[in-house]
């Protein structure tokens, strides 16, 4: 029989385990700082898309209150552009997302576009349509915060498609 010395002595005889928790959380935890990352600025790019996509139907919505042939009708046209860049139509403060700026935004109303937004027959009449357009001149690019995403995925930004917003203008 053995002693119960001995039986203790072996039970202690394990390989060390600590530096190879250590190697396979550094192995580790690389991909899932990616992953993380990844994830939030595909969250942030979104994020940027709905408050400038929110922008433009402001801004249709602010056109379509008046015709091109009301008074004051070209300073609501700047309001507009101001209303889809800055969110407000003082152009004040700062842009919705870095780097937009006015020029960025075109506006088609019966004025601009006469054969393709006045007089459209609708089935109870005739409308005018006010179109507001973010990045048909030049398209918003999205630029990564994350130093190491270009790196990875050879992409340090990307252009967000056109942003376009059309109703009825009031007759």
């Amino acid at each position: 029989m053995k002693s119960r010395r001995s039986m203790t002595r072996g039970a202690n005889r394990r390989w060390p385990q600590g530096g190879a928790v250590a190697i396979e959380f550094a192995i580790l935890v690389i991909p899932l700082l990616v992953l993380l990352t990844g994830a939030t600025e595909y969250g942030r790019a979104l994020y940027y898309y709905n408050g400038l996509t929110k922008a433009v139907r402001d801004a249709v919505r602010l056109l379509s209150t008046q015709t091109p042939t009301d008074p004051g009708y070209a300073a609501l046209v700047n309001d507009a552009t101001c209303t889809a860049v800055f969110g407000n139509t003082g152009c004040t403060g700062e842009p919705l997302a870095p780097g937009l700026t006015t020029a960025m935004v075109s506006v088609c109303d019966p004025a601009a576009c006469p054969g393709t937004h006045a007089l459209q027959p609708t089935g109870t009449g005739v409308v005018n349509l006010v179109t507001v357009t973010l990045g048909a001149a030049a398209p918003y690019s999205f630029t990564s915060m994350a130093p190491f995403m270009p790196a990875i995925f050879g992409v340090p930004s990307f252009n967000f498609a056109p942003i376009s917003v059309t109703m009825r203008q009031m007759l």
